[in-house]
């Protein structure tokens, strides 16, 4: 069996994409593990599955696949995630500003630490971080929102890259709901409800587009999704309960 497969959900990231995927090869083939990595298009406008695809001929661990429609980043991490073969699966963002060697730096903290998942904070004392002050600021914001409402004992859900042994995986992610922001929330405050350890690992990170995607709308989603998660959490005890698929 392989043992890791790296997922990297993309949506119009064209013009990063390619370096991305190189970089993170660079790692995995210095390391000495078997791997593969699973680039989603989930639904791009623009060229990001030919970029995946002209990947793929260059390298044999490369596998894209691709959404019809933009279905949400959750949703296209659930769908590279039924793809992978690995022991154990990583999620990546394909925007490149989490530096894609980073992969090893939460490989050597699952191993060093024995967590069931390692994700990476950018509020660890140890990550070196370049971003704007609105996204520090909106950051902090739903830090604090998420203690106070979850009491997840992390310094942050969103980062994107993250570690999981794939059977927690495996029975965790017939449980969720969100497709879109609030997956990342939803995943760990599920891992936690369930009682898997999860733990934190530094990041190096550098904003790389001049503006955010981020818009009011999407604020107003990821809010109403963090009540729902709640409501199920908390209140249904949904995740205890529901039978996986």
């Amino acid at each position: 069996m392989i043992d890791l497969s790296v997922v990297i959900p993309a949506y119009n990231e064209a013009d990063v994409l390619g370096a991305t995927v190189e970089e993170a090869l660079a790692w995995l083939e210095s390391s000495s593990l078997r791997h593969e990595l699973i680039v989603v298009d989930d639904g791009s406008a623009d060229d990001t599955y030919e970029v995946a695809q002209a990947a793929a001929r260059r390298n044999g661990a490369v596998r894209p696949a691709r959404l019809s429609h933009n279905a949400g980043k959750g949703f296209a991490l659930k769908f590279g995630v039924a793809y992978a073969t690995g022991e154990h699966i990583a999620f990546l963002d394909a925007d490149r500003d989490i530096y894609p060697d980073q992969l090893g730096v939460l490989w050597e903290a699952m191993a060093q630490t024995g967590a069931d998942a390692v994700v990476g904070s950018k509020r660890h004392p140890s990550s070196q971080i370049s971003y704007p002050l609105s996204r520090r600021v909106m950051s902090l914001g739903y830090y604090l929102m998420m203690r106070l409402m979850f009491g997840l004992p992390l310094g942050d859900t969103q980062a994107g890259i993250k570690l999981f042994r794939r059977a927690v995986l495996m029975d965790i992610l017939p449980r969720l709901l969100i497709k879109r922001f609030a997956f990342d929330l939803e995943l760990l405050a599920c891992a936690h409800r369930l009682g898997y350890r999860v733990s934190e690992a530094p990041v190096r990170m550098a904003f790389q587009r001049g503006g955010s995607r981020v818009t009011w709308r999407d604020v107003q989603t990821v809010g109403v999704d963090t009540l729902a998660v709640f409501y199920r959490l908390r209140i249904l005890r949904y995740y205890d309960n529901v039978r996986r698929s």
